[in-house]
């Protein structure tokens, strides 16, 4: 073995042997953050806690507002419909939950037998989910068992359409908070209707102006 071959072999001892020692060093050194729990691979942060001699109230936790609008947003997620989903939460003078509501299907219509397209390539409404689909609106509304939303607040993650103005009047609503407004910049006759018709009936219409960017559920143990 000549000079060359005996500085290349060395030099290859050197590397192997320093990598050995930084893999030896990461496995013997590695914990698990004492505020994490493993389950099936995943590590989880679990939540901070508050002293608990401390007599303060914790910050950070939702307003009413924020509260009611999550509610609403958390509902559209039950919503099968592939294009909007719309969630609607009704509300009490006194901050009582009286019904929530999702676009969907009216109760005992099959979701599987009705069509969800926007459009039909035939032209028949029929063949699309218009004709057919309950607003979250009117689901919210219809689901506080036969008590009177008269007086209440309705939350909507999307500004009601002219037919949903109707019965939100009707049943006697006296504020709507909405999120979004469909095509702001265009919006089309059933919404411009709705302003009316919400307007004339005096109710009190406003978007709600979040105070937390986002509000993030995970399931752990508590």
């Amino acid at each position: 073995m000549n000079s060359r071959d005996i500085a290349l072999f060395s030099a290859a001892a050197v590397l192997g042997a320093v990598s050995s020692a930084v893999a030896f060093s990461h496995f013997f050194n590695f914990r698990e953050p004492k505020s994490s729990c493993s389950h099936n691979g995943v590590v989880k942060k679990k939540p901070s806690r508050q002293n608990p001699f401390d007599p303060a109230k914790r910050n950070g936790y939702l307003s009413w507002d924020d509260y009611f609008m999550a509610i609403a947003f958390l509902s559209a997620e039950r919503s099968k419909d592939p294009n909007r989903q719309v969630g609607a939460c009704l509300v009490s003078e006194k901050g009582i939950i009286l019904g929530i509501g999702y676009n969907g299907f009216p109760r005992g219509c099959s979701d599987d037998k009705l069509p969800w397209s926007k459009k039909s390539k035939s032209g028949d409404p029929l063949e699309t989910k218009y004709p057919y689909v309950c607003h979250a609106e009117v689901n919210a509304i219809l689901n506080t068992n036969h008590a009177s939303a008269a007086g209440q607040r309705l939350y909507v993650t999307m500004f009601p359409c002219n037919e949903c103005a109707k019965i939100i009047i009707q049943a006697g609503v006296s504020e709507v908070i909405y999120y979004v407004e469909k095509q702001l910049d265009n919006p089309d006759s059933a919404y411009v209707a709705s302003h009316k018709l919400l307007s004339m009936a005096g109710i009190k219409v406003r978007r709600h102006q979040p105070q937390m960017d986002q509000v993030l559920i995970k399931f752990y143990e508590l």
